[in-house]
């Protein structure tokens, strides 16, 4: 595959591009030696670039889509969750990971912009791309929190914990939070998904991406009973949650990935 057309198709919005990874790479690089203040500062001036660079992307003609601006969304809507909640929770300090994550998702999106749409089925489409990208934002938003929930029940164990740091119980209540509302959403994908194929196919198309995506609303679904019905916590919530994110990675991000990166085909 070459990529040097997709690098040039927009030198501006590549070179935008370019400053918002240097912007995340920067803050992943410099994070041990800020302050919390700074960090915020620092990663709110890389969120902006990063809007700036989807706003181009997603708004430019032809519209381009596949695996890599999936994963910039998904990670610029970590971010802004990451943000609001950092200035109701203080004790939720920035971590270098979301920068290197950040740098990673830009970078992939501008070696990888995927498929060109000239023309769509319905103007309605956009939609349901939109509610899809919304639940991959709100479930990476949950496993982002789950991570932390372990990280903060590890420091629990071995008496690390800080007093300052934020609390295990509200790490695990905003974590469920985001998973019904992820959960959400990625019904009214479903949803929108067999609607677009019913009216445009006359058929629900049963391919890879449908049935990971299926897979991960069960077992979001079950986890939610299991947190309901049975008190699920812990590992076995986390786990449940871990394998969840996994199908839906595999659901659009994986099939989009092989067909454009290992196969090469749009």
């Amino acid at each position: 595959m070459n990529l040097l057309p997709a690098l040039m198709t927009n030198p501006p919005a590549a070179l935008l591009s370019a400053v918002a990874a240097l912007a995340y790479a920067v803050l992943a690089w410099a994070y041990p030696r800020l302050s919390a203040a700074q960090t915020r500062t620092l990663l709110a001036i890389a969120w902006l670039l990063h809007l700036l660079v989807l706003t181009i992307g997603l708004t430019d003609h032809p519209v381009r889509f596949g695996f890599g601006p999936a994963l910039s969304v998904t990670a610029w809507l970590v971010f802004t969750v990451y943000l609001i909640e950092s200035r109701l929770f203080p004790q939720l300090r920035a971590r270098w990971p979301l920068a290197v994550l950040g740098t990673l998702a830009i970078l992939l999106a501008l070696l990888f912009p995927g498929a060109t749409h000239p023309t769509l089925p319905s103007g309605w489409l956009p939609v349901h791309w939109a509610l899809g990208i919304a639940s991959y934002g709100l479930i990476g938003v949950a496993v982002v929190h789950a991570w932390m929930m372990q990280r903060a029940e590890k420091a629990m164990r071995l008496g690390t914990a800080s007093e300052s740091s934020m609390p295990l119980l509200t790490l695990e209540r905003l974590t469920f939070r985001f998973v019904g509302a992820g959960f959400v959403l990625l019904s009214a994908t479903l949803v929108a998904g067999w609607w677009f194929s019913e009216v445009f196919n006359n058929r629900f198309d049963w391919n890879h991406k449908t049935v990971f995506t299926v897979l991960s609303w069960i077992t979001m679904g079950a986890l939610l009973w299991g947190r309901w019905r049975l008190g699920w916590r812990g590992r076995t919530a986390i786990r449940t949650l871990y394998l969840s994110a996994g199908f839906l990675l595999l659901g659009y991000v994986g099939s989009r990935f092989v067909l454009e990166v290992v196969l090469g085909r749009s």
